[in-house]
């Protein structure tokens, strides 16, 4: 038996392959099939069946590229209402990879027609749990993101009560050695107190996760809604291309245009800048938002930019550019692109920031508007201004006209990513001085 964990520290998303006999299972895998395929070719074995614990919202997933490509079955919750070929996997369904046993839990909570996986070892005994978004490590998988999409919807309050019922009447009876792979880890907004570990086991959960203790349905369902993260702009985009199943990965990435020259931008339309900060504040296209490279760059993207609203991506090379198209493919924005490009430096068409004078700002602070584009539980947690304006990061581009621009503007938040990126916003609507404030916030 084998079980291999692939984890995108990107999207903090955990996948599977599990290896019985020369036959293989992909669990929850990512949008690019690739390193699922080089694994299993790697110890001769052949994919036969591909199993999805829900449409997820973080991600697009391969499923059906893989199926399609190695002629393994898609199994779903029946709930789920897949609009592709696939079997049903529900309560007590078992699938036989070689020697090992499969056997579907229904869990709803997270989402209605979310599944747990049940892996029986050669002896016949529990051995581990693929708890998709259900289950955490310390945690349990937010409520409130099928609300208003999905092949059916409940309200936060209805999926934390199947939450609750799911944890103590299904989960908490499985044997504490039980191991547990959940499809998330620290950094996902699929939960709000994920673990850095990546695996668990039921007795530890039992232990230390709040969702096993001894708590009413009314004190679980009051404690698993509170202090959610935002939802990004893109969730319910990939619930929908999930639940239908995304296009071959490679072809997609293939389709997006390259320009020769940033010359052939439209006028008018938004620009995803990705160069670092400081090249970006020497010179930028008039409409772009500097959303630099980086780990979180995706979940950002998805934060910012709407689904369906065409950009341009721009990258300091070529090299850094075909990367960043993959990874727009993983939350499926790579259809949207209107055209990438390697920057150039038209020094006659650039747009030039203006230097900070950081004592001018020491002597009198009210000549300047602070916004503080943070989430709300970093500034209930600390505020480190108390006359900032408070728009979170993700809503900024909405709520631009709460900004007033009669006086130049600090824009900051915790370390310098989210700042850079709000700046730019702000200066497409300001003719007064927009500034990045993070790099001196730790002087006050």
């Amino acid at each position: 038996m084998i079980i291999e964990q692939i984890y995108d520290k990107g999207l903090a998303h955990g996948s599977y392959i599990i290896i019985s006999k020369n036959e293989a299972a992909i669990i929850d895998p990512s949008r690019d099939p690739q390193p699922y395929y080089d694994f299993v070719k790697n110890h001769n074995a052949k994919i036969v069946a591909v199993i999805e614990t829900h449409p997820h919202a973080d991600f697009v997933s391969s499923h059906l590229q893989i199926a399609n490509e190695t002629g393994a079955e898609i199994y779903v919750s029946q709930m789920l209402g897949a609009e592709y070929k696939h079997k049903t996997f529900d309560e007590g369904d078992q699938i036989s990879i070689g020697k090992l046993v499969l056997k579907s839990i229904n869990t709803p909570g997270h989402s209605p027609d979310s599944i747990c996986v049940l892996l029986y070892d050669e002896e016949g005994n529990e051995h581990a749990l693929f708890s998709g978004d259900t289950l955490f490590v310390g945690d349990v998988g937010r409520p409130d993101l099928r609300e208003n999409v999905g092949n059916i919807r409940a309200l936060k309050e209805e999926l934390s009560k199947n939450m609750f019922h799911s944890i103590q009447s299904k989960l908490k009876k499985l044997n504490d050695d039980v191991l547990v792979y959940p499809a998330h880890g620290a950094g996902s907004l699929c939960g709000k107190n994920l673990s850095n570990d990546l695996f668990s086991t039921i007795g530890r959960e039992k232990l230390s996760n709040y969702a096993f203790q001894s708590l009413s349905e009314s004190e679980f369902v009051e404690t698993l809604i509170a202090d959610q993260p935002f939802v990004p702009k893109y969730f319910g985009h990939n619930v929908k291309l999930n639940k239908a199943g995304a296009n071959n990965f490679k072809e997609s990435i293939k389709s997006v245009k390259h320009l020769t020259s940033t010359k052939e931008i439209e006028e008018g339309v938004l620009i995803i800048d990705t160069r670092p900060q400081v090249e970006f504040r020497k010179g930028h296209l008039k409409n772009s938002i500097n959303l630099m490279d980086g780990g979180k760059f995706e979940t950002w993207l998805g934060s910012i930019v709407s689904p369906n609203e065409q950009y341009y991506l721009i990258a300091e090379n070529s090299e850094i550019l075909e990367s960043l198209i993959s990874k727009t493919a993983k939350i499926g924005y790579e259809a949207t692109i209107k055209g990438a490009v390697v920057f150039e430096n038209m020094m006659n068409e650039l747009i030039n920031e203006s230097d900070f004078d950081i004592d001018e700002f020491k002597v009198d602070q009210t000549n300047f508007s602070i916004v503080d584009v943070r989430n709300k539980d970093e500034v209930k947690a600390k505020r480190i201004f108390d006359n900032a304006i408070e728009i979170p990061l993700p809503e900024l581009r909405e709520r631009l006209s709460e900004i007033p621009l009669n006086k130049p503007i600090l824009v900051h938040c915790a370390g310098g990513y989210r700042s850079a990126a709000g700046a730019s916003i702000i200066q497409q609507v300001s003719k007064l001085p927009v500034y990045d404030l993070s790099e001196e916030v730790l002087s006050f």
